[in-house]
């Protein structure tokens, strides 16, 4: 009998995966089965789903004190991932199995009867696996799709431990999972921006933003199309770079949403929480805190609809966020950060009712200043455009005339995403919204009549320095929109017009 033996695992620690060692001591004594090594309550209850796994398929359980070892031991291990290399390491230490695992991990939680169920974060320790010089990976099969798309390391779906056995002991081998990538994978949309009737102006925003990943306020009456343009965004924003689907599938991959038909998010998310959510809902939390909304929108769009309806708390916590394009959150057991670089939609009412400014408006004047006054200074701060969507008239609602095309808009986006591309090449920034500080100036020339006219707005306006900042990068989207190198006057005009409903509504 193998007295000690060492099998290969990994762990999962916010977005970082790392190794872990499973080393399993079998000695004489009283019969015992302990788990060290900072396991979770999830862990400790491993011992009795491994024993009644290995008695129902047929395997003895020795009957001596057996000590299992989850190195490093100063780090916190959670979840029921390890299941099957604690059994894996028993039947090795016992002889019930050839030691054949060498380059070899296992992850997977199990049932009494011995089937391997599934667990979240696959992708992200495959990856770490195959840096690791792990060959062969068995994990369990609902989750093997989410894996295979790592190259240079095979990826085996276990279903059941008897399954699994048959392919070490070489009776049975078992194939490695293939990716269910689509071979077209951008699909088609089912929902256009021709479909919205009217409101050039808001549609004219939106593709500014669109072209320089810039977040937008939405603010106008009930029923004039601001989530309907707000969920069409999507639609033209440029294509993910495999980085940027790899990114985000690991951070649905550690939430669990990933389906089983597509191993990578290929299209840009679109996260829509109900203004109920939680602050630990939108940023993440938990023991050991998992992503919330504002993370599994990275790379792509969070929409906030009803945005005074969320709690001050919720929206507040945003503000660092949508700033640094990450988010870190300190708990007693551990500090994680993920990322999410969003764009950011936020739509609302200018009022109560939803009809200020109307002869419809029934709301008192104190009523309106404590609704708007749910969204603080700083936050509109932030939000680089501030667009009216007012009412559609009849004549453009009634009309039989389409609008223009996502994919037409879509060409000009990704034409000016390409110019952005080339200016910011070796920089690590991804669009206009994402220039640092210290590059403005050098990004973002003003013209001399530009600087001028930037300088009254500045002092007649009383803007902000992040204001400022705002209007600069809107207007090198515009100027990029417009194919010029120099920022002009009527670039400053225009990004200037999105600033200032905070001062009509918010005055």
């Amino acid at each position: 009998m193998i007295m000690v033996v060492k099998v290969k695992s990994m762990g999962l620690l916010g977005m970082e995966a790392f190794s872990i060692s499973v080393e399993t001591d079998i000695s004489r004594g009283m019969a015992a089965f302990d788990i060290v090594g900072l396991p979770d309550t999830s862990i400790k209850e491993s011992r009795e789903r491994v024993r009644s796994a290995l008695k129902n398929c047929g395997f003895e359980f020795p009957s001596q004190r057996i000590v299992v070892n989850l190195a490093p031991a100063d780090v916190r291990k959670v979840g029921s991932l390890y299941d099957l290399p604690i059994l894996i390491s028993i039947l090795l230490a016992t002889g019930q199995l050839a030691d054949n695992a060498e380059d070899s991990a296992f992850i997977g939680e199990l049932s009494l009867g011995g089937e391997v169920r599934p667990v979240n974060g696959v992708l992200p320790m495959t990856i770490e696996a195959k840096k690791r010089g792990i060959k062969d990976f068995y994990v369990p099969a609902d989750k093997a799709y989410e894996g295979a798309v790592v190259r240079d390391i095979n990826v085996y779906p276990i279903n059941n431990v008897i399954e699994l056995l048959d392919h070490l002991s070489g009776r049975k081998p078992i194939k490695p999972a293939v990716p269910a990538v689509p071979s077209h994978p951008h699909s088609e949309y089912n929902i256009d921006f021709s479909d919205v009737r009217g409101q050039y102006q808001a549609k004219r925003a939106l593709e500014i933003a669109a072209c320089g990943g810039h977040n937008v306020l939405l603010i106008g009456p009930p029923g004039t199309g601001k989530s309907m343009l707000a969920k069409r965004v999507p639609t033209i924003l440029p294509e993910m770079t495999f980085d940027e689907m790899i990114e985000t599938s690991k951070i649905h991959s550690i939430a669990g949403l990933l389906s089983r038909d597509r191993s990578l998010v290929t299209e840009r998310p679109f996260r829509s929480p109900h203004h109920t959510v939680s602050p630990a809902g939108l940023t993440g939390g938990g023991t050991i805190p998992h992503p919330g909304e504002i993370s599994l929108a990275h790379n792509g769009v969070l929409f906030l609809d009803e945005l005074p309806e969320f709690t001050r708390i919720a929206m507040e916590i945003l503000r660092q966020p949508i700033e640094d394009g990450q988010v870190t959150i300190s708990r007693v057991n551990a500090t994680l950060t993920y990322p999410c670089s969003i764009m950011l939609i936020a739509a609302m009412n200018p009022c109560p009712c939803g009809y200020y400014g109307t002869s419809k408006c029934r709301c008192s004047e104190k009523a309106v200043v404590n609704y708007l006054a749910k969204v603080s200074g700083p936050l509109l701060d932030r939000l680089d455009l501030h667009v009216e969507v007012p009412a559609v008239d009849f004549a453009e609602l009634s009309s039989a005339k389409k609008g223009e095309t996502s994919a037409a808009i879509k060409e000009r986006v990704d034409k000016v995403r390409k110019i952005q591309n080339e200016r910011f090449k070796g920089t690590g920034i991804t669009c206009n919204a994402r220039i640092t500080a210290g590059l403005l100036n050098k990004m973002c020339p003003l013209s001399d009549d530009a600087k001028f006219f930037m300088k009254n707005q500045y002092e007649m306006l009383g803007l902000s320095a992040r204001a400022y900042d705002k209007i600069l990068k809107v207007a090198r989207t515009i100027a990029d929109i417009e194919g010029e190198e120099v920022i002009k006057k009527s670039n400053i005009f225009e990004a200037v017009q999105y600033r200032d409903l905070d001062r009509k509504y918010w005055k």
